[in-house]
């Protein structure tokens, strides 16, 4: 079989999934990257982007950082619970480690402050021997910020409020209410407080608190807002978890980017009726576009890893338990089953059954229309994708065997073995598509013979391979493990998850 030319559909970003910003000492605008694992420093002059604190190291899943008046750098760990100091001489320490969904974080003077992300989630100053508790009830915190009359600022996001304390403590009072799903409080130079929104519109809401009391709203059109910081010039710099990078947000709504946009992961592909492809990015489904390199966003939709288009419907797993149908047409999720053990790659069957591969339990699965969970085959080591020929025949990946099995009544039977790492899978004129991780390449393997042969190689993945994903940390998911989803379109041509991005893998021989 003749090779595949990989084009990007999207451009990589280098921050994946961005969360927390707040500037530092030597100017930078530092940014914390949960799913990424790492802190970076970005150049907002250039755009550069130096990773500060990698990932592998103690801080694990960073989601808000603040500055000391020492220059030290804090922390939270979002889902290990820890937060900790990163010195001016770059050594690292813990400050604490007992809380609980550590998000939002403030300093004030030499005073630290941070909240919970949970419900009934607690405001607490941190430096002696024990948390200091400001308050409790919050309705899951996140970012916060002191205000101009010398109180810390913070969202319920659960509630659609803001409320503020004195720092010494006290009962909370309620700023406002009825905002739009608030993720972060911010004052710009002037005082005026701006409230972010987590939603797919990227709405901030301005309330003049200290002048006329007016409340404005700005779409942005920046989906998964996460954070903001105001530079001495009271330029405003906007984060997204859902996109990554930094945009520099214009108070008539105008966006420049100073670090591009992108994929998280992204994780699951798959491709619908009219054509359009669509990836599972974790915290939204996305459609990478041409001509641009941009990813645009088609829903927010948490926690999708993989993902399989029916019609106006799609399906979709997490590697945290749950498979769940969302209607694009009314906008209705419906939870298929939950509970299950990382189940990750899902096809649809003839019959509109859902066909999974239960990773962590080594099992595939078939979920029926009124939601009965069924088992097509069992006594795999990690399945982690499944595929269907013209003939009915299923196909299974087990990246921990390296080898891809077909379902013969219930029983696998070795395909083609000796494979490295495979995960995505897909079936098309005679042969199955293999995505292997390890080698960082796709191979087709003949459906007759089981013939292996290498077709297009793969750019390296976007960020680190974890063994496990973090599952229900504090009764809240963590990060989820990479996945390397495949699909074959209409015309034979193949898309594939690598690099951060979705490549069109098409005939060499054909013209872009």
């Amino acid at each position: 079989m003749s090779g595949l030319r990989a084009r990007r559909l999207s451009r990589p970003t280098s921050l994946r999934g961005s969360n927390g910003v707040a500037f530092g000492p030597d100017g930078r605008l530092y940014v914390a990257q949960f799913l990424a694992g790492e802190i970076s420093a970005v150049d907002l002059a250039t755009g550069d982007v130096e990773t500060v604190v990698p990932a592998g190291g103690p801080v694990q899943a960073p989601d808000d950082l603040a500055f000391g008046a020492d220059g030290s750098m804090y922390v939270t760990d979002l889902v290990p619970g820890r937060v900790w100091r990163r010195h001016p001489d770059t050594t690292v320490t813990l400050v604490t480690d007992q809380v609980r969904l550590p998000n939002g974080i403030a300093c004030v003077g030499d005073r630290l402050f941070v909240n919970e992300m949970i419900p009934g989630g607690r405001l607490l100053e941190l430096g002696g021997a024990e948390p200091v508790v400001l308050t409790g009830g919050l309705a899951m915190g996140n970012a916060m910020q002191l205000g101009p009359d010398g109180a810390l600022y913070y969202p319920h996001m659960l509630t659609g409020e803001v409320f503020r304390i004195p720092v010494d403590g006290g009962t909370p009072q309620l700023v406002a209410a009825g905002v739009h799903e608030p993720v972060a409080v911010r004052f710009d130079r002037g005082g005026v407080l701006q409230v972010l929104s987590r939603g797919v519109a990227g709405i901030v809401t301005r309330i003049d608190l200290f002048g006329t009391g007016d409340r404005t709203l700005l779409t942005s059109g920046l989906a998964g807002l996460d954070n903001a910081a105001f530079d001495a010039g009271n330029r405003m710099f906007v984060s997204s978890y859902a996109g990554g990078g930094i945009t520099e947000l214009h108070p008539d709504g105008r966006t420049r980017e100073i670090v591009p946009r992108g994929f998280a992961g992204p994780y699951g592909v798959t491709i619908d009726l009219g054509g359009t492809v669509l990836a599972a990015d974790h915290y939204r489904v996305a459609e990478p576009r041409q001509p641009g390199n941009d990813v645009t966003t088609t829903e927010l939709l948490t926690f999708a890893h993989g993902i399989a288009a029916d019609g106006d419907l799609l399906h979709v797993t997490s590697q945290f338990g749950q498979v769940r149908t969302y209607d694009r047409k009314t906008r209705a999720v419906r939870t298929r089953a939950e509970g299950l053990a990382e189940p990750l790659g899902i096809a649809v069957r003839e019959d509109g059954a859902l066909v999974v591969a239960e990773a962590g339990a080594g099992r595939v699965l078939a979920i029926d229309a009124e939601d009965t969970v069924g088992v097509l085959g069992t006594g795999f080591g990690r399945p982690v994708d499944v595929a269907v020929d013209d003939e009915g025949r299923w196909y299974v990946s087990d990246e921990e065997r390296g080898a891809v099995y077909r379902l013969d009544g219930g029983t696998p039977a070795v395909l083609a073995e000796d494979l490295g790492a495979p995960q995505g899978i897909a079936v098309g004129g005679g042969h199955l598509y293999v995505t292997e991780t390890a080698n960082g390449r796709v191979v087709t393997v003949d459906l007759a013979t089981g013939e292996v042969e290498e077709v297009a190689g793969l750019p390296a993945s976007a960020g680190p391979v974890r063994d496990r994903p973090a599952l229900q940390a504090h009764g809240l998911p963590g990060v989820p493990r990479l996945f390397a989803g495949l699909a074959v379109a209409a015309d034979r041509s193949l898309y594939a998850v690598a690099g951060g991005s979705v490549l069109h893998l098409s005939p060499a021989e054909e013209p872009s």
